[in-house]
């Protein structure tokens, strides 16, 4: 979530890589095999609903109450940045065993990034890691858009000062050929989400009307220029992480309620969006809908005002 404290690597801006150079390989990468679960602390307790201080509440009738999902998304560490494609039956989410562990040591513990479930009747698989680097080569992966056999997702790497964006392309079941993304950087871009030609992004940079402002691209002969502020949606706080669904016709996203990240939504008439409502409170917030309408959200656990723990959510569409 773009909240902080914040458990992903949106707040690495002051990492650095030495640069090293890849050598080719004609045969398939081999990556390390540490399970997730073995990286999370021995001493980490789960938070369940039974025990949440805080659990997220719910203002609509449309929706059954929000549940977290089963242990083979969730665990004891933390989860985090869902997202599910409108092309394809996976959910994507970030993972790093201990939410208290820095950046620079999530980079190489071998766990933290990217990780992927497939649909399983109503349910999912267990999820596995994906891999966005070479074999033996840094990286910390995160804020992944998925569409098709396509991917943008932010990355601090070797080679590279700070943060950028870059894609992928999935082939032969790997995800591979990444490469930088080159944003105009005046439009400092953040996490996004892309809907035909039009990139919806959040971005505090000159002309928001708040803290953060949620902006849209226009794709003009291959190039995304042109930002509009949205500003049926945005206000003085931290207006951020949208998602658009798949017919265009709703806006979710995240914004502070109550002192807390909360999730909204703009429905979009006759091409004007509406303004936003209150769907769900209380540490609820990077919103992403499956193909039933489903909501999927993370929901950070805190105690004493410290984030202890984040897992995936879900609010079933009644």
């Amino acid at each position: 979530m773009y909240f902080a404290p914040k458990i992903r690597l949106l707040l690495t801006i002051g990492i650095v890589f030495l640069f090293f150079t890849a050598c080719h390989k004609d045969e398939e990468p081999t990556y390390p095999q540490t399970d997730r679960h073995d990286r999370i602390p021995a001493d980490a307790v789960k938070v369940t609903p039974a025990i949440d201080l805080y659990p997220p509440i719910l203002h609509s009738a449309e929706y059954e109450e929000p549940v977290p999902l089963d242990a083979e998304i969730n665990t004891a560490g933390a989860e985090d940045s869902p997202f599910i494609p409108a092309d394809r039956d996976e959910l994507y989410f970030f993972f790093t065993p201990d939410a208290n562990i820095p950046p620079e040591e999530q980079v190489k513990d071998d766990v933290s990034g990217i990780y992927v479930s497939t649909r399983n009747g109503n349910g999912w698989s267990e999820a596995k890691r994906v891999w966005l680097q070479d074999p033996g080569k840094l990286a910390l992966d995160g804020a992944e858009f998925v569409e098709g056999n396509h991917m943008l997702f932010v990355s601090a790497r070797e080679g590279y000062t700070g943060l950028h964006w870059f894609s992928a392309v999935f082939e032969n079941n790997l995800w591979s050929h990444w490469e930088p993304v080159n944003f105009d950087p005046s439009y400092q871009v953040g996490e996004l989400h892309i809907y035909g030609n039009e990139l919806y992004y959040h971005s505090s940079k000159s002309g928001s009307i708040g803290k953060t402002d949620i902006w849209m691209l226009e794709n003009v002969n291959g190039n995304w220029q042109n930002p509009v502020n949205i500003t049926a949606v945005n206000t003085a706080e931290d207006d951020c992480l949208p998602y658009i669904t798949p017919d265009g016709s709703e806006m979710w996203f995240s914004r502070f309620c109550d002192s807390s990240p909360a999730i909204y939504r703009s429905k979009r008439i006759d091409g004007v969006w509406q303004e936003p409502e209150l769907i769900i409170s209380r540490f609820a917030g990077e919103p992403t809908l499956d193909r039933d309408g489903n909501i999927y959200f993370v929901h950070h656990f805190y105690k004493n005002d410290t984030m202890i723990e984040a897992d995936i959510y879900v609010a079933r569409k009644k």
